[in-house]
């Protein structure tokens, strides 16, 4: 079944534009050009993806992101946001609020397409990364067969949950990737970059932030005490490590 993918933008043009590319690449398109519109269409088509304006009419992105993470049938909807803004201030914003990833504006049509296969495709199935680590006995918790165990933190695989001391966490895509990795491998320390390559799937160009912004929503969801972390520790210089 071809998946569905809502595009938030008030540039005709550009809505055009990517609307043909994701029908070409075997998507249904729905478009809407101001935030109150795309929070209507949003819940009513309930999309497989969002692809997000950061500047637009009557209610910006960051807001409409705010309003979906909120809601507990889209809380977890992958959200692509589209900054015409170059600053990095901008793009941790966005992912602060809850978008999975964003693409700066002017954007090529191969690395808008990746993003969203990476983003659908993680939506749905553990990563590539991960299929491939379960090949590797070394790297394994012990645990059930769909379980990977360590600690508290309990994750199924299959079903994409975790739960942490007897409590479900609700975790975005890209949080669930991360933590997955992480406990994995679990005792190793990890570049950034390493993340990005692995957990994201394709390059960021240097752009660690990103990693730093999902461990510590990771952190504040797992961790006792988020400013003193116990699980995920960062290696200062280098990157972080899952202890337990």
């Amino acid at each position: 079944m071809a998946r569905k993918i809502l595009v938030v933008d008030d540039e005709d043009v550009l809505v055009e534009t990517l609307a043909y590319n994701l029908e070409q690449a075997g998507y249904v398109v729905v478009t809407a050009a101001d935030g109150t519109t795309a929070l209507e269409v949003a819940r009513r088509e309930r999309p497989d993806l969002i692809i997000l304006d950061l500047m637009l009419p009557e209610m910006d992105g960051l807001e409409v992101c705010r309003q979906l993470r909120r809601e507990g049938n889209m809380a977890t909807t992958p959200i692509l946001m589209l900054t015409a803004k170059g600053e990095e201030i901008d793009k941790v914003v966005g992912l602060e609020v809850g978008a999975d990833d964003y693409v700066t504006k002017p954007f090529g049509r191969r690395e808008l397409l990746a993003r969203v296969r990476a983003l659908v495709r993680r939506a749905e199935y553990p990563s590539a990364s991960d299929e491939q680590l379960a090949q590797e006995p070394a790297q394994e918790v012990s645990r059930p067969a769909r379980d990977l165990v360590a600690g508290p933190v309990r994750i199924d695989l299959a079903g994409r949950r975790v739960n942490c001391r007897g409590q479900d966490l609700e975790l975005q895509p890209k949080q669930f990737d991360l933590l997955t990795y992480l406990v994995r491998n679990r005792g190793t320390v990890l570049t950034r970059d390493q993340l990005l390559h692995n957990v994201w799937g394709y390059d960021y160009a240097g752009d660690t932030r990103t990693v730093d912004v999902h461990v510590r929503w990771l952190r504040e969801k797992l961790e006792e005490d988020p400013a003193n972390p116990k699980l995920i520790q960062t290696v200062r210089g280098v990157g972080y490590a899952f202890r337990w």
